[in-house]
């Protein structure tokens, strides 16, 4: 597996497969074409059936402008590229209206891109862990008596600026999270949303003990979600559809407490370990896998850092972590107006919660249980793969389609 850094990115909403990934694959064609002046881009299956929701023509114009150049950008929702349904061509303009020199990519999720005509630099760098399930890490970790984040030191002692990245990460979320408690008005797009976070975070304060909890976990995760939605500066965690979950739990976790920092971003690296696992053996694109692979594996990453602060074992977390994932199996993809908004807001809100209720359930226990971390991931991949492309990130069903 790659280092955990890939699965914490930080760049702007409002989508890592379909905002960050085209920014990063027409970007990388400028660099490698340096004498280009005119691009067309021809965006394929889920990234143009979605595209326009997902301000990826937006991404596309400006690291176009970035260059200096103009583009022209065409829309093929019905047709797929073979390799995956967030798929794009990118060529150069001749002087006569010609397309040249065409190169094929393919946005595959958490702002990954890989290229069909050369190899890509590998921004992720190098295989740093020789053990890839949870089984493995698991036996690991009660072999030698350590925790999930002693794991993960081990093995990226070598990653440049791991823990600094790290920090930062943590940093940025907690940014996220009070820009968007702040922020009032209406989201961008048709739908004419109004940001929540901020009425949450007041009407909480009215409540009792544990209804003010679940009312500000709702804030904060909302918070997060809002800014991605506007195109603010988020963490993937391990997508930009998916970031208010994991952010949203530490955030009101840190304020109750007062867990140190430091013990925050262990927990981090706990929670990145879990989504490497499945970004590894699965998927986290919503394109590929349905909402199952960016908000289920979000709650799954974020229970498991939960039970990690609240003094869980091992075995605590990895259950935590399978029952995030399991009770969110079969999810769809099913964003209204091809915008992360609609249930995609709501939903970072509700899995936050979720991650709480599967890290409280875990602790009453053992750690054992009959279901593993792995054999759901295994589950997950299968269900993404059975799921019809119209609940895939294609808005062509569920609430896209029957939602006014």
């Amino acid at each position: 597996m790659k280092s955990v850094k890939s699965i914490f990115k930080i760049g702007k909403g409002p989508s890592s497969s379909h905002t960050m990934g085209p920014f990063k694959a027409v970007t990388n064609y400028i660099e490698n074409h340096p004498q280009t002046r005119s691009l067309h881009v021809t965006l394929y299956g889920s990234l143009a059936a979605t595209g326009k929701g997902h301000l990826t023509d937006k991404a596309i114009e400006e690291a176009a402008a970035n260059a200096g150049l103009e583009v022209i950008i065409a829309w093929e929702p019905k047709e797929n590229l073979p390799e995956h349904p967030n798929g794009m061509v990118v060529a150069s303009v001749a002087s006569d209206g010609s397309l040249t020199d065409s190169w094929t990519y393919y946005s595959v999720g958490g702002g990954d891109i890989r290229c069909m005509d050369i190899q890509l630099a590998d921004e992720d760098g190098e295989e740093v862990y020789e053990m890839s399930t949870m089984k493995e890490i698991l036996d690991w970790c009660n072999k030698n008596g350590k925790a999930f984040w002693e794991f993960v030191q081990e093995n990226e002692e070598k990653t440049k600026g791991f823990w600094e990245h790290i920090e930062l990460v943590w940093k940025t979320m907690q940014k996220a999270v009070e820009r968007g408690i702040d922020e009032e008005g209406a989201l961008p797009g048709p739908l004419n949303i109004r940001r929540k976070a901020g009425s949450y975070y007041i009407k909480a304060d009215g409540y009792g003990d544990v209804q003010r909890a679940r009312g500000l976990i709702f804030a904060y995760a909302l918070a997060v979600s809002e800014e991605n939605a506007c195109g603010g500066k988020i963490v993937t965690a391990p997508t930009c559809g998916s970031c208010g979950v994991l952010p949203g739990v530490l955030y009101h976790l840190k304020k109750v407490y007062g867990f140190s920092d430091q013990r925050i971003i262990r927990a981090l690296a706990t929670a990145g370990i879990i989504g490497n696992i499945v970004k590894h053996n699965a998927s986290i694109s919503g394109a590929e896998v349905g909402c199952q692979g960016e908000v289920g594996v979000a709650c799954a990453m974020a229970a498991g850092a939960i039970t990690q602060l609240m003094g869980g074992s091992p075995s605590q977390i990895e259950y935590a972590a399978e029952m995030g994932l399991e009770h969110h199996l079969g999810l769809t993809c099913d964003p209204v107006c091809g915008m992360v908004q609609i249930p995609c807001i709501e939903r970072n809100a509700y899995a936050a919660a979720r991650a709480m209720d599967a890290s409280i359930y875990s602790l009453y226990t053992d750690g054992r249980h009959r279901v593993s971390f792995d054999q759901v991931v295994r589950v997950m991949k299968e269900t993404g793969k059975d799921l019809p492309s119209l609940y895939k990130e294609t808005s062509e069903g569920g609430l896209a389609k029957h939602l006014d």
